[in-house]
């Protein structure tokens, strides 16, 4: 009996003692993410040594298959191959200036989209070592390319997407589902820093380099401004995309000093310099009055009224649109007509001629202040709308 309580006195210790070791096994242990630039380095000697030993095989419908050489193999690397040559961007972020490699089969035939309009694409994503961990399997799926949604797309996406052209839509199949024609499509090699760098989804190794082939099909432009009192993103009635004066394709945001820590003045596009770019300011020129406002069209101007004495078709919008436009075709019971676009500070003669220019006597719009080409807009221009005496 003696002996039976001293084994089972030492099986409870036993236990004790593995309890205690697990539940030290189970703290969490904080580990600290890892120099964007080291990483960089390994990341890159790993994608260029990918491209070097792998080959990629292009269908007429731009389906992607890359392999890797056999050994003995006389297939042309992708780094080699010259049917679609490599190219590369650069990208600057986290204090990395990045060297993004991506192929492009056909860069499409419509409008590219900026960094931060919405886009529907098929894709593939897969690992270096040929794991795939996600795909559309040749659907068409809808992404935003805002950074800062609260459940962002990786970064590298909005840096080579604008690379590429959305297709053309035909008409919907007897399935009610859509084909596409003309559309862009590549593929893109991307760094763990340009992907999801230390804190992958499930199934993804933290600090994984990121292959995409992709379809860019279609897109929706954005409006993005942020209503920090309605919890919303409103917009200022400028598409973003519009916003992007230098018509690159890409907007950032100074005020991100973690991912642009040494943005140059060419990349910020803020006209008034109040540190808030344009695409995401409400007065994009600082002078009291919203973009919304300058650019919202006088009531008797929507839709058919009178100019000069003569029946006038001002189109149904309430705001100016950036430039005049023309009908859609494929919408045959509306007229999108737009004749007038955002005007410049108006040009003809004063109100009263004897008097100054103001506020309360204000030159006249004539027809060229609507429509001719690189006009100073009203809401980019500080000296209009007139401060009052």
């Amino acid at each position: 009996m003696n002996k039976f309580k001293y084994y089972f006195v030492l099986l409870l210790a036993g236990i004790a003692i593995v309890s205690c070791n697990k539940s030290d096994d189970d703290k969490s242990v904080v580990v600290p993410v890892r120099d964007y630039a080291e990483q960089y380095k390994a990341d890159n000697d790993s994608i260029e040594k990918y491209l070097k030993t792998n080959y990629i095989t292009v269908t007429d419908n731009y389906d992607v298959t890359i392999a890797k050489i056999p050994a003995g193999g006389t297939q042309t690397s992708i780094w080699e191959q010259q049917e679609y040559p490599l190219k590369y961007r650069e990208v600057a972020s986290r204090g990395v200036n990045y060297k993004v490699y991506y192929l492009s089969f056909r860069e499409g035939v419509g409008e590219r989209p900026c960094n931060f309009d919405e886009i529907t694409v098929s894709y593939t994503g897969t690992l270096l070592d040929g794991t795939q961990f996600d795909s559309s399997y040749g659907l068409e799926r809808d992404f935003n390319l805002d950074i800062y949604l609260t459940n962002p797309i990786i970064d590298g996406w909005p840096e080579i997407m604008p690379q590429f052209r959305v297709g053309t839509r035909n008409p919907a199949g007897a399935d009610g589902s859509f084909t596409y024609d003309g559309y862009g499509a590549g593929v893109m090699f991307l760094p763990s820093g340009l992907g999801y760098y230390g804190n992958p989804p499930a199934g993804i190794p933290v600090y994984s380099p990121l292959v995409f082939s992709f379809k860019l099909l279609a897109l929706k432009r954005s409006d993005i401004e942020y209503s920090s009192s309605a919890q919303a993103k409103i917009g200022d009635g400028v598409p973003t995309y519009l916003e992007d004066l230098n018509g690159d394709g890409y907007l950032y945001d100074p005020r991100d000093t973690a991912r642009y820590p040494t943005l140059t003045d060419d990349k910020i596009e803020d006209t008034d310099k109040d540190g808030i770019p344009d695409f995401l300011d409400f007065d994009d020129d600082g002078d009291g009055y919203t973009t919304r406002f300058e650019i919202t069209k006088p009531t008797d101007q929507i839709g058919w009224g009178t100019l000069d004495g003569s029946p006038f078709y001002f189109g149904i919008r309430n705001y100016y649109p950036w430039d005049p436009m023309n009908d859609d075709s494929a919408t045959p019971n509306v007229d999108e007509t737009e004749p007038r676009g955002i005007p410049s500070r108006p040009s003809g003669g004063l109100t009263d001629p004897t008097k100054p220019e103001s506020i309360t006597n204000p030159a006249k719009f004539v027809p060229e202040d609507y429509t001719k080409p690189g006009r100073l807009r009203i809401h980019l221009d500080k000296t209009y709308p007139y401060q009052k005496n």
